[in-house]
């Protein structure tokens, strides 16, 4: 996680993003800056699915999609309807620390016995299930899965500014990833 650059001040919010959305961003969430009052919103965000996080931002402000990972994939033409029809201008990808996704064939074994305990399912389906779907939604670890998939929607949008980013649980702040210590 040494790759993570903290945003404590509005200097450390990196020239790129200042004065766009991804600034207000961050400006918002770990400065506090003032809400603006907003009719659409500039920016859509991309982030996990966790419980545990929840960004101080504006009413308006944002689009969000909430996905095992921060990951867009299969999420795409929601993206694409954000972008096309509701006009925004900038990605924020958003991974976050201690993610369940990471090492997810781990959890296979609790994540089948979950199915079978509490949602009734028989243990070949819920073992199918997730051997069908796990490979689809492992990461590797967070910062790498955001930086690829910042690099897969920058490709694919290349009109649409994108931002990596990482929330750490640990203090519900977000930093801004150095993609040169890649």
């Amino acid at each position: 996680m040494n790759r993570l650059m903290p945003v404590a001040t509005p200097e450390d919010i990196s020239p790129a993003y200042r004065n766009t959305p991804i600034g207000d961003l961050l400006a918002y969430h770990n400065l506090g800056l003032p809400y603006e009052s907003y009719t659409h919103a500039p920016l859509l965000i991309g982030m996990c699915m966790d419980h545990r996080k929840s960004l101080n931002i504006p009413n308006n402000f944002a689009y969000i999609i909430r996905a095992g990972g921060a990951n867009l994939r299969y999420s795409e033409f929601k993206v694409s309807y954000t972008i096309a029809i509701g006009g925004v201008q900038a990605i924020a990808l958003i991974g976050h620390t201690n993610c369940g996704m990471v090492n997810l064939m781990a959890r296979r074994d609790a994540f089948i016995q979950g199915l079978v305990d509490h949602a009734g399912w028989d243990r070949q389906w819920a073992e199918e299930h997730f051997m069908h779907f796990a490979p689809m939604f492992e990461i590797g670890n967070e910062v790498d899965f955001v930086l690829s998939e910042a690099k897969r929607l920058r490709l694919r949008y290349p009109l649409i500014q994108v931002a990596p980013l990482i929330y750490r649980v640990e203090d519900n702040l977000l930093y801004l990833i150095n993609e040169g210590a890649a």
